[in-house]
């Protein structure tokens, strides 16, 4: 199992409302990462916008690819991406995965 750790920055003007957006994403939405193999995936939002992501996947890769083929990923990015800065088009496509050089079992 590959773990991933990604940061991107939320605008501080808008993180209440990103907040507020993922207290209740898309019943579709969490269905299709389960289902394009994004497991134990969370979000972690500092209050100066830095947002960490992580999740467990197979790989990586193909995860991310069968998730940019659903219709839905489309229109969640579309409406995720005013809320980024430094991100030019999708934010899933802005997301470069951490090294991991630690990890205890």
């Amino acid at each position: 199992m590959q773990r991933v750790c990604f940061l991107l920055k939320v605008r501080p003007e808008r993180l209440a409302e990103y907040r507020e957006r993922h207290r209740d994403v898309w019943p579709e939405m969490r269905e299709a990462l389960s289902r394009t193999g994004w497991h134990n995936y969370s979000l972690f939002l500092r209050d100066d916008g830095l947002l960490v992501g992580y999740l467990e996947t197979e790989d990586f890769e193909a995860a991310r690819k069968a998730m940019a083929e659903t219709g839905v990923n489309a229109r969640w990015q579309a409406e995720m991406a005013p809320f980024f800065e430094a991100v030019d088009g999708r934010p899933d496509e802005s997301m470069v995965p951490l090294d991991e050089i630690f990890h205890l079992d």
